[in-house]
């Protein structure tokens, strides 16, 4: 087992971290104001939160191909000045449609960090140390689901909802003064892409076994994430009777297990050891976890601390999938980075946009709508990885 070259953790890698952070901040943020919004604008907010993803879904396909034609900076400035112009107009919001509807171009908008960060990522490292930075990203990344519920419930305490929006827009405002600023373009030498020729690309990508087995199997356990986040404010705080602070805190913390299970991901492939193994192993525990918190509805196992056990062991575990799935897929895919990046995303949100709006419809008075949807997404991960990965 021969040890990998090291990735130090450089300035501009910061900086990526802090563009991915963006959609994490945008969405966990405002979790705990989600009873106040719903009494000020009415019913829907878990349906804000669908049309966020489906924003970032839909903008995501654009910023892909475009970064690959015209570079990186120019769709990443035009993303986040979408951005921060839907987070101000969200913050004057008058009903719930109103914010649905904001909160779609701020999707739309925010995505552009995450699609371009990555292909950033791979159009400056080799390929034996795209894992190691993804690892990274994740790090800074990873501070947005601590951070967020707190600074969210603190602004509540403080102030009201409205100054959620006002942050939100000042942090991708500053982003986007210190990319303008600080980070040169990476691609030297962009595509003369026209629209068929991207449709062929994605179309080819969809039939890439490699590009969408890692895809996929990544992309359906990460979606149980988006059921925890769109689903945990009312299962902890209107079924287990949680306050907004204590739900910050038991957020944060399962944010805390993502970060270092991620830090040891990159740990151990500075030690040599193969990311195919590590996601191949990394894929039991949310499918294991989701599946016994299922089971306790059936059971009527009614425990917090059974359910805060499994949901640990569910989003830690993610942070092993994710950087390894990402680097799997993108590893032969140099020469069109933007638009791979701009699929997987895609795939990812797309996902989450449906299982926001089942969740939104989906009325129960105990814990089956998340658990019955997180075992859904960690099993068929599981079993998606077998059999066009592993097969």
């Amino acid at each position: 087992m021969s040890t990998a070259t090291r990735l130090g953790f450089e300035p501009w890698l910061i900086l990526l971290g802090a563009l991915t952070a963006i959609g994490p901040l945008s969405i966990d943020m405002y979790l705990p104001s989600f009873p106040i919004l719903e009494q000020e604008l009415g019913k829907g907010a878990q349906l804000s939160l669908a049309s966020f993803f489906m924003g970032m879904t839909l903008g995501q396909v654009l910023y892909g191909s475009l970064s690959d034609r015209f570079g990186r900076k120019p769709p990443l400035v035009i993303g986040l000045s979408i951005f921060v112009v839907a987070a101000l107009a969200a913050s004057q919001a008058h009903t719930m449609h109103e914010l649905i509807i904001y909160r779609f171009f701020q999707g739309f908008g925010g995505c552009s960090g995450m699609v371009i960060a990555r292909a950033i990522v791979r159009d400056r490292c080799p390929p034996s140390q795209v894992a190691q930075a993804f690892s990274m990203l994740i790090l800074v990344m990873g501070l947005a689901p601590i951070l967020a519920p707190l600074l969210g419930s603190y602004f509540l305490h403080h102030f009201d909802w409205h100054s959620i929006f006002y942050f939100k827009a000042i942090f991708a405002g500053l982003c986007l003064v210190a990319i303008m600023s600080l980070i040169p373009e990476s691609l030297k030498q962009p595509s003369q892409l026209q629209l068929k020729q991207v449709l062929v690309s994605y179309w080819k990508l969809l039939f890439d076994r490699p590009f969408i087995g890692y895809t996929l199997s990544s992309s359906l356990a990460f979606s149980g994430m988006f059921a925890y986040i769109a689903g945990s404010p009312d299962l902890l705080i209107n079924l287990y009777g949680l306050s907004p602070s204590q739900y910050s805190l038991i957020f944060g913390a399962n944010a805390l297990g993502f970060i270092i299970a991620s830090q040891i991901n990159a740990w151990l492939l500075r030690r040599g050891y193969s990311m195919f193994k590590l996601l191949h192993y990394a894929l039991y525990i949310p499918a294991i976890a989701s599946s016994l918190l299922c089971m306790s509805i059936f059971l009527h196992i009614e425990s917090l601390t059974l359910l805060l056990i499994g949901l640990f062991s569910y989003i830690a575990s993610l942070g092993f999938i994710s950087p390894n799935a990402g680097a799997a897929a993108m590893a032969n895919q140099g020469h069109q980075a933007g638009t791979a990046s701009a699929l997987m995303g895609v795939l990812q949100f797309s996902l989450a946009a449906v299982i926001g709006a089942i969740l939104g419809v989906w009325q129960a008075n105990n814990a089956l709508p998340i658990f019955s949807i997180l075992a859904f997404c960690g099993v068929s991960g599981f079993i998606w990885h077998r059999l066009v990965v592993r097969s």
